[in-house]
């Protein structure tokens, strides 16, 4: 039976998914890449990929792993290996901008989104924007970059500081301020071309919103229990099986959509995370295991894989 390799940089978000895949009897490995090496000239080893490289790895020290997690995919991709969430999907991952682009070629309602390379522009850039506006990093998680600016004059104040974030890209993105019609955003799971559930995530306390209990490891990454909630009226949303077909277009087989409702009526995407986490409050709510639906869909990947063959477009 062919193996699952689990491709990632965090070693404290893998319990969930070590204890699913093991409960699901899956053959399994560990791939963490912040360092090693690829032997461009041999064979990968029979099995399913699983890549869940996230785009704040950073900030945990692993500033080569996204690159390195590149080099991996495309080398197995080469050789028609089972990926999921292979080579294009991590630019997705890495990059807002990819993201952007992609749901608006789609035909969802993104919000007015400027990215600027570097520092000189911003203040001038941030002018064509009206206040309040607000601020991301490109390549994110966790948050990063994430501030609102009620007026022009405050920003510039901020740019001009020591206390601006260098964006690890060096691409700040300006964005139009959404007012919400209520402080939440709301999280669709899809993990093998199938909605799972959706939640809620309180934003009153700001944006840093991971759930996973893995991030409560430092207090940038709050998970109290009054944070995410199951959200159960999303079901049969048509968003939803627009975000299933995103994820044919594109190949994703597991990700977390994030969409915002607004006081104008707007329903806007924001947001695509091919390395999605679970909460387990949100999880006993809706009654349905995220990390369970995971080793269950690679688990069927595994079963459908002939040995010496694979796919390296996967998405349910």
């Amino acid at each position: 039976m062919s193996r699952v390799y689990v491709i990632h940089e965090n070693d404290e978000w893998l319990p969930p998914f070590a204890d699913a895949l093991d409960a699901a009897g899956v053959d399994w490995e560990s791939w963490h890449l912040d360092a090693g090496a690829i032997d461009l000239d041999a064979e990968p080893p029979e099995g399913v990929f699983y890549s869940r490289m996230s785009a704040s790895s950073h900030t945990r020290g692993h500033d080569a792993a996204k690159d390195y997690t590149r080099s991996l995919l495309s080398w197995l991709e080469s050789h028609g290996r089972t990926v999921v969430n292979g080579r294009r999907v991590i630019e997705l991952e890495m990059s807002k901008v990819d993201q952007h682009a992609a749901l608006r070629a789609a035909g969802f309602d993104v919000p007015r989104t400027i990215a600027v390379i570097g520092r000189d522009d911003l203040t001038e850039q941030a002018r064509r924007l009206p206040a309040p506006f607000i601020t991301k990093h490109n390549q994110g998680g966790k948050g990063l970059g994430v501030r609102r600016f009620d007026r022009h004059d405050d920003f510039d104040t901020y740019v001009g500081s020591g206390a601006f974030e260098e964006p690890v890209d060096g691409i700040t993105l300006l964005q139009e301020y959404l007012q919400p019609t209520e402080p939440r955003i709301t999280r669709v799971e899809i993990v093998g071309g199938r909605f799972l559930y959706a939640l809620t995530a309180d934003t009153s306390a700001g944006f840093e919103l991971c759930p996973a209990d893995g991030c409560a490891i430092d207090d940038a990454c709050p998970t109290g229990d009054g944070l995410f909630h199951w959200r159960p009226d999303v079901d049969g949303h048509p968003l939803i099986d627009d975000y299933l077909a995103f994820c044919r277009r594109w190949e994703i087989g597991i990700a977390g959509f994030e969409f915002i409702e607004t006081v104008d009526g707007r329903t806007v995407t924001y947001d695509v995370n091919t390395n999605t986490n679970y909460n387990p409050v949100v999880e006993a709510e809706a009654g349905r295991s995220g990390p369970a639906a995971v080793a269950d869909y690679l688990a069927s990947l595994v079963a459908s894989t002939p040995a010496g063959g694979g796919r390296t477009l996967v998405a349910g």
